[in-house]
């Protein structure tokens, strides 16, 4: 989309984009049919909270709460960047299968593709398993998306089966062993191995880089270029170090049960069999808390809420969290996601 030299409310920029906008409109009206059609029920989690996500690289909007009307004290608290720990606390509580449409804020983020703000389709499935999930998430996108879907010259047919492949398979495909990297008993990854294998299958890897950096620069310009091309792509089995809040697979522990997709070159969500035991999960958010203060300095502390609503138990459960706007792109057939926003998510200049 070429730059709009008008604001977004102006009736020719608005005019320009309003195709698009009814679309997003419908693909909205569209989601909920199709979850609630399949028993989920639409759940509303709070957006302003004391810990706004534990993804190690994600960074918030600090906020704090002043009371000067009733009773409270001030309290520091964050715009959430996903819904998923206040979710997971209502499937503790019974609510059973149920979807977010969730407005989320991640600061520093912009691009065609991203953006600070934005909207998260979360959906979560009692017992569905990541079979289970990926069954559904493929007919979801069949159900609202074209036959048809690109971006950036990269087409899908969705018509077609979705390809299911693990991340040990698609990193063979350019000749790495990643799971050689990683250690079964602790589920740390070994950098010197990792970029051994890379550099025996002729490709040329940094001495200074950690095992998740190395990671990610092997999976951005060896294996995504390959992926949701053709047909949609299911990427699963991540490496256990990128487990997050997915359980380990109990077949090769050196394993997460964790997928993403994609679909027209685009990775559209990312999902997990989630993780059930309080204390392994204590302990990966204790890492995540130490490892977010060496890189970036303070920010906040473990939800200690979550994991009491964790110890109560929570029932097997697989969810996905899609990146709604970007659903809305390839719905509306557009190139950037400022094209299906009725107001821009980033106030101070074009996302290019």
């Amino acid at each position: 989309m070429a730059h709009d030299p008008f604001p977004a409310w102006h009736p020719e920029s608005l005019a320009a984009r309003l195709p698009a906008l009814r679309r997003r409109a419908a693909l909205t009206r569209e989601t909920r049919g199709f979850w609630e059609a399949r028993g989920c029920t639409e759940v509303e989690t709070p957006c302003l909270v004391p810990v706004p996500g534990m993804e190690v690289h994600l960074h918030g909007f600090r906020s704090r709460f002043e009371p000067h009307l009733g009773r409270g004290e001030g309290q520091e608290l964050w715009l959430r960047t996903s819904p998923e720990l206040a979710i997971k606390r209502l499937l503790v509580g019974g609510a059973g299968s149920v979807f977010e449409l969730a407005r989320v804020w991640r600061n520093g983020e912009v691009s065609p593709r991203h953006a600070p703000e934005f909207t998260m389709l979360e959906v979560y499935l009692l017992g569905a398993g990541l079979e289970g999930l990926m069954d559904a998430v493929e007919s979801y996108l069949r159900a609202v998306l074209p036959p048809r879907v690109a971006h950036a010259g990269v087409e899908t047919d969705l018509s077609l089966p979705f390809e299911r492949v693990t991340v040990a398979e698609a990193f063979a495909r350019v000749g790495v062993d990643v799971l050689a990297s990683v250690d079964p008993a602790t589920a740390e990854g070994d950098a010197a191995a990792l970029a051994a294998s890379a550099r025996a299958a002729g490709l040329s890897v940094s001495e200074e880089l950690g095992w998740e950096d190395l990671f990610f620069r092997l999976m951005l310009e060896q294996v995504e270029p390959a992926l949701g091309r053709g047909r949609g792509t299911f990427l699963t089995h991540w490496p256990a170090p990128q487990a997050a809040l997915a359980r380990r697979d109990p077949a090769d522990p050196r394993a997460a049960l964790r997928f993403e997709v994609f679909a027209a070159g685009l990775e559209l969500g990312n999902a997990f069999d989630e993780l059930l035991d309080p204390e392994e999960q204590a302990a990966r958010f204790a890492r995540d808390v130490a490892e977010r203060e060496a890189l970036y300095g303070a920010g906040w502390a473990v939800d200690a809420d979550f994991l009491a609503a964790l110890r109560q138990g929570m029932p097997p459960v697989a969810g996905i969290a899609l990146g709604f706007d970007r659903l809305a792109m390839l719905a509306a057939g557009v190139p950037s996601l400022e094209e299906v926003r009725w107001l821009s998510g980033w106030p101070f200049g074009s996302a290019e």
